[in-house]
């Protein structure tokens, strides 16, 4: 996925913009800046290439969630719809909110699966969180059906999807609110940073404030600003704006490398008998971070990661053995582990995971392997990998 492979001139030069003012922090210093404003011009470019009336850039992906969360009202003992299938930001966000993660299965798009959404809701759900993961989006029609039909909110985490688009429209905008991340290892990065898109006002204002200690952000005089809510620092720095400036200018550019090293790849597989690919709904267009396809068994899948490796071809995910994006292996949420004591709200309403069954999931999952896509690779080195891949598979099915 990532936009550091091609670091060049852009990036520097904006960078060069900030430290040549000195100013670092978003807020302030109007005197010192020269009009160098790098966290608003992302904004604005965000806003543009997102088709959103409101863009707002904070300290990373988890951050966006965060406050994309509380800024539209979520607290205590409100409960939100995740997939089994995602990073663990997306429990975390909604945790420390003193929420309630509550995980419902995927489908083969490797998204939430929206009849298993419908039976999870009770009276305290209050937002529908759909992750498109690895490049691909959920049924997002569906899912914003079932949202319509019960008022709840639809969050979209296209932190792993930037560039992709439904329908016509770019991920993160068909929702309610749209998170991004601008991570290291996202296919455009900030080293750290992350955006939450949305086109209600009242979202974004309470976004402004609430990332910011609760500032209201009114006149000229930092300190004389108010404080309308309690509010936390999940500010952006200029130097990391900076960075998401350059890289969302070539966005479009990086996303036809990984459309062109993908089809190359996926084209040497789809011959091979036995290989399935996740589904992408009708009208949507991935961002092509990662080619995703099933095998016909778990015992396949994981052979063929090994043989991958073997072959000298990484970066393929066996996602149903990950630490971090499969809720097999999230023990800490699972057994409630924290470092402070949970409220009794939350250890109450927790469902108790331990005893779920998740095995719609796990039939997707235990199959599946996830290759990234790289922007660095020449046109020799793709064909090369895809004909390892290919060879590997042939062998083994």
């Amino acid at each position: 996925m990532p936009g550091f492979e091609l670091f060049g001139e852009k990036e520097k030069n904006e960078v060069q913009d900030v430290l040549d003012t000195g100013v670092l922090m978003r807020y302030g210093f109007d005197g010192m800046r020269q009009d160098q404003w790098k966290a608003k011009d992302l904004e604005s470019a965000l806003s543009e290439r997102m088709k959103s009336k409101y863009a707002h850039v904070v300290s990373s992906g988890t951050a966006a969630l965060t406050v994309a969360l509380a800024s539209a009202g979520v607290g205590a003992g409100d409960e939100v719809i995740i997939p089994t299938f995602t990073f663990v930001a997306s429990f975390e966000a909604v945790l420390v909110l003193g929420a309630i993660p509550i995980l419902v299965d995927i489908d083969d798009t490797l998204t939430l699966d929206p009849e298993s959404v419908e039976k999870a809701i009770t009276t305290k759900t209050k937002v529908v969180m759909p992750v498109h993961m690895c490049g691909s989006m959920a049924d997002l029609d569906a899912l914003k059906s079932i949202c319509d039909k019960h008022g709840l909110l639809l969050l979209e985490d296209a932190c792993q999807a930037i560039g992709g688009s439904y329908k016509g429209k770019p991920l993160g905008s068909i929702g309610d609110i749209g998170c991004f991340s601008f991570d290291y290892v996202k296919t455009i990065t900030c080293g750290e940073g992350g955006a939450l898109i949305t086109n209600n006002a009242s979202y974004y204002k309470n976004a402004d404030h609430y990332s910011d200690h609760g500032h209201d952000h009114i006149g000229n005089d930092r300190g004389a600003e108010s404080h309308p809510f309690l509010g936390y620092n999940y500010r952006i720095s200029e130097l990391n704006a900076a960075m998401g400036v350059a890289q969302l200018s070539r966005l479009d550019e990086f996303i036809n490398i990984q459309e062109r090293n993908y089809n190359i790849i996926r084209n040497a597989l789809e011959p091979i008998e036995g290989i399935t690919f996740r589904t992408v709904p009708e009208g949507g267009i991935e961002n092509y971070s990662f080619l995703s396809f099933f095998l016909p068994d778990g015992e396949k899948a994981k052979a063929a990661q090994k043989g991958f490796s073997e072959a000298g071809v990484d970066g393929c995910f066996y996602w149903y053995d990950n630490n971090w994006h499969y809720y097999r292996k999230w023990e800490h949420l699972i057994h409630g582990k924290s470092l402070g004591n949970m409220t009794q709200e939350v250890k109450d309403q927790l469902p108790e995971y331990t005893q779920s069954d998740f095995s719609k999931s796990d039939q997707w999952i235990r199959r599946n392997i996830s290759c990234l896509i790289k922007l660095s690779w020449s046109a020799d080195e793709v064909q090369e990998r895809a004909t390892k891949m290919a060879a590997v598979l042939r062998n083994l099915l």
